[in-house]
């Protein structure tokens, strides 16, 4: 009896096609490059910080800032901070533009980077600071202290939409009510009567100077009992508050 021919299709012969090359595995069955899978978790990663970025700027164009990442720090290091905000009307109008006057005299004709500035810190190497009132305000409310190009970069990113956000008042209003003016002493509220024993809105031109005089080194420079250099620098500022005034580069914010 002559022996069946085997017609199945589910031989080693049949599972190849005409061109002599097994068949594509169902695409479903592929396994996934590890690469690509770390590619589009990084991607998912960096929009989720984008999208977060972006609904903490929006939200703090109206909403203040509770606390600040360097609040966080300094209240783990002394245990205790000195912190209350005032708005911007309780300020007396003489301590903004001493502020101005002292980190960004061209706070109000710039988008929130001062080119020509940074243009003249590279000329100088890099030993004069170019950072405006804008990237400050961003770099207390959301980054870390620190010299750090990662840190540099992601404010110079955000700054511009901060900017584009927020109006200049707000911006010189959140800078002057986070940035430390003592060790632990945050924002011109607290700082006034820590120093003067007034509130902020009955600030002088003096006192206002003192106060600007010192926001750089706020640990090693007081407004109560200011050194030569703390004085002369602190005269310097009233005069360039008053020519603020003067000519004008203070609309953006009075």
């Amino acid at each position: 009896m002559a022996k069946p021919v085997n017609t199945s299709k589910t031989g080693p012969a049949a599972r190849r096609n005409r061109k002599g090359k097994a068949p594509a595995r169902p695409a479903e069955t592929r396994p996934r490059a590890p690469g690509r899978l770390v590619v589009r978790g990084l991607l998912w990663a960096a929009f989720a910080l984008v999208g977060l970025i972006g609904a903490l700027i929006l939200l703090f164009s109206t909403v203040n800032p509770p606390i600040t990442p360097y609040m966080l720090s300094e209240r783990a290091r002394l245990d205790e901070i000195a912190h209350d905000w005032v708005p911007m009307e309780e300020i007396a109008p003489v301590m903004a533009r001493a502020a101005v006057a002292a980190e960004d005299a061209n706070f109000c004709l710039h988008w929130g980077l001062d080119l020509k500035a940074i243009r003249a810190a590279m000329a100088q190497g890099g030993n004069r600071g170019a950072s405006t009132i804008s990237q400050q305000t961003v770099k207390n409310v959301y980054l870390w202290q620190g010299r750090s190009w990662p840190r540099k970069a992601l404010e110079a990113a955000m700054t511009p939409a901060v900017e584009a956000v927020w109006t200049k008042r707000r911006i010189l209003e959140v800078y002057l009510n986070v940035a430390e003016f003592d060790e632990g002493v945050f924002g011109v509220g607290r700082a006034a009567p820590h120093y003067f024993g007034v509130a902020a809105a009955d600030l002088t031109d003096v006192q206002a100077a003192r106060l600007a005089a010192i926001l750089p080194d706020p640990k090693g420079r007081s407004a109560a009992d200011p050194s030569d250099f703390v004085q002369r620098r602190a005269g310097q500022i009233r005069d360039g508050a008053a020519t603020i005034r003067r000519d004008g580069r203070d609309d953006c914010f009075e």
